[in-house]
């Protein structure tokens, strides 16, 4: 079975400019694994990017990882309140 929270925080580490801020929370509901990634309010942007073309590279690799069973995986990302 891959590793997808190893994978997300090696391809979201290099982006920020607070890696020591980031938290990965895993959510198994019914149809999906979610990842809500909390990310300190500077970051988000960076992540996301112009347009959204970030978040959605992100997104693009990590739904193309083959998980054990009929799950499918979804990317949160937030932001953390100060």
């Amino acid at each position: 079975m891959p590793n997808i929270e190893d994978l997300l925080l090696t391809i979201v580490t290099p982006l920020v400019n607070h890696p020591d801020e980031i938290q990965l929370n895993i959510v198994d509901g019914d149809e999906f694994l979610e990842y809500h990634l909390l990310l300190h309010p500077d970051d988000v942007g960076r992540v996301i990017g112009k347009g959204g073309r970030v978040a959605n590279a992100i997104r693009t690799i990590l739904y193309s990882v083959r998980v054990a069973g009929p799950k499918r995986v979804r990317l949160v990302i937030e932001r953390e309140e100060l």
